[in-house]
């Protein structure tokens, strides 16, 4: 690649043909701050935060966009560059809602922390006429407050180019500007998938999840509840960021010790459930396989993606695996086969799942997922909320010894760990099918062609005497990318893995949230998944179906993977919404 030199303050510095001003910057130790800009989703200039001088240009430039040439030289801290910051993030503030206290991000707000750093005071210079805007509560799994929202759009960047689902932009001219849906409409009444990324991706407090942990602690403190928590994958590689750790950092031990300090009566695995998964899954795959199924079978453990495709492919929901989730199979074996075992009214027991996605909260109440005549899950919270929720009992999360599991449902394998990174499913499933078609293990059990963040990966395999093409995709706009090969006949699968949010589960919209300065030069999502890919490669048992405890719930309760009773409580259905 290409070097040019460049001048940042007075220092000689040399940085690949191409970058911006903003990333020469950060090559040589300087963060410039942003706030509409997130690279690989915004890039539009337009909130003037990151302004510096050029030398030979007329005005202040937006180091976010702007490109560096040889011999330029740039000026980050000037008084001009300082004072116009300031300024530009006193008239943002003017028609900011600033309830800081009472804010769900008042410990990780970037527009809080700019006005901080710049020295901005608590008033601001400019007062006026703002705007009262009612809150959209209209959708299952989150709260959209403009009074919060600092018109970055990121969410809106996230949503139409990530996600390809566009329901939001921005409504009015001028001062009367807001982002929201067409004509109006509440998310609820629009194609939104629940997905979060425009949660994950706000910097204010204008997007959050819907907290349920009220409803947590009112199930915990009624006696006659017996109430229960699963966590998935993802979240052990996240949490520990909310309480200092650096990123990716595995805290399984420590969140198994603070939810039982909660006052939960189990602390289980959705691990268990996720080696479950496979069991149902690999096994409709080959049974779709030998007697003529529909094919492609592409995965359904992600609900956004599952609402993504009844809203826009809604032709191809016969191709979904009709395999529950791993969160609702986990809550429909717990009211069955666990509250049999337990002696107990399914009525009675409450589940809780702590996820990476805000879409869970919508997933909870579909249709169909109600095994035991009663919601197979009751409550979804997200990492935040967990996190939320330990912080508020006064739980120290640094100082908690590492506690495992409770038995049977948290006995898993490393290939359920993987769920939470895109490819994880395929190549769990991957491992087992291998073993149902051939009758033995795969020599080699790491499919690392179907690993990465890529938002669409292919491969082939020969799998006895067949040929098993096997796609993987994250991000629904991918999804959309993958899909339409297959419509065209471009393109030919045997199985699909498609994941809501991009990168798969460790960057669901219920993750912790990371500012523009760490997500524009860190990749989040490799980092947490090498977390869970680590945790797969020590694990003792590497595949599903060498699971003792998944053995003993077929021995004792669903006879085989596949059978009547499975189907009656593992799988479900879907539902052609269209547009």
């Amino acid at each position: 690649m290409e070097m040019i030199n460049v001048k940042i303050n007075g220092m000689d510095i040399a940085v690949p043909e191409g970058s911006t001003v903003l990333q020469a910057a950060h090559t040589a130790g300087i963060d410039i701050p942003t706030l509409c800009y997130l690279k690989d989703i915004n890039a539009i200039g337009a909130c003037r935060i990151c302004v510096v001088e050029v030398k030979g240009a007329r005005s202040l430039v937006a180091s976010c966009v702007y490109p560096v040439n040889e011999g330029m030289e740039i000026f980050t801290n000037t008084p001009k560059v300082l004072e116009s910051r300031k300024k530009t993030l006193e008239l943002i503030l003017s028609a900011h809602e600033r309830k800081c206290l009472s804010c769900v991000r008042a410990g990780s707000c970037e527009l809080k922390q700019l006005a901080y750093d710049l020295g901005v005071e608590d008033e601001g210079y400019y007062d006026g006429e703002n705007i009262d805007y009612e809150l959209d509560l209209s959708a299952a799994h989150m709260v959209r407050d403009n009074n919060k929202c600092i018109l970055c759009r990121r969410c809106v960047a996230v949503c139409s180019h990530n996600q390809g689902v566009g329901v939001i932009g921005a409504n009015e001219r001028g001062f009367s500007t807001h982002i929201s849906s067409a004509f109006e409409l509440g998310l609820g009444e629009t194609s939104c998938i629940s997905c979060g990324q425009c949660i994950a991706v706000c910097p204010v407090g204008a997007l959050t999840e819907k907290d349920n942990t009220d409803d947590v602690l009112n199930a915990i403190a009624d006696q006659d509840k017996y109430v229960i928590v699963q966590t998935a994958p993802a979240v052990r590689a996240a949490l520990g960021e909310e309480f200092g750790y650096p990123i990716g950092t595995n805290v399984e031990g420590k969140m198994v010790a603070a939810l039982r300090r909660i006052g939960f009566k189990g602390v289980f695995d959705t691990n268990f459930a996720a080696d479950l998964t496979i069991m149902e899954e690999a096994t409709e795959l080959v049974e779709r396989v030998t007697n003529g199924g529909k094919l492609p079978m592409i995965t359904s453990c992600s609900p956004g993606w599952i609402k993504y495709c009844e809203h826009y492919f809604p032709d191809m929901t016969e191709n979904l695996s009709t395999c529950k989730s791993p969160m609702q199979m986990f809550g429909a074996a717990a009211k069955t086969y666990y509250a049999e075992k337990l002696g107990l009214d399914s009525k009675k027991m409450v589940v809780v799942a702590v996820m990476p996605c805000t879409a869970k909260k919508f997933e909870i109440g579909r249709d169909d997922e109600n095994a035991a005549g009663v919601p197979d899950v009751d409550i979804s919270i997200t990492t935040r909320e967990l996190a939320r929720l330990i912080k508020r009992l006064g739980i120290n999360f640094a100082n908690l010894p590492d506690e495992k599991f409770d038995e049977p449902f948290g006995i898993s394998t490393g290939a359920a760990i993987i769920f939470g990174a895109t490819g994880g499913v395929m190549e769990a499933a991957l491992r087992t099918a291998v073993k149902m078609i051939t009758g033995n293990d795969a020599g080699n059990i790491d499919f690392t062609d179907v690993r990465g963040i890529e938002g669409i990966k292919e491969a082939s395999y020969k799998v006895g005497e067949l040929d098993v093409k096997v796609a993987v995709a994250s991000g629904t706009a991918n999804a959309a990318r993958l899909l339409k090969k297959v419509q065209s006949g471009e393109a030919d699968y045997t199985f699909i893995e498609i994941m809501g949010c991009p990168g798969g589960c460790v960057n669901g919209g219920g993750q912790p949230q990371q500012p523009a300065k760490i997500r524009n030069f860190e990749d989040i999502r490799t980092i947490r998944a090498k977390a869970l890919y680590d945790q797969d490669a020590s694990s003792e048992i590497r595949l599903s179906h060498e699971n003792p405890a998944i053995k003993a719930i077929y021995d004792e309760y669903f006879e085989k993977p596949g059978s009547h009773k499975a189907h009656e409580i593992l799988h479900t259905s879907y539902i052609k919404r269209g547009l």
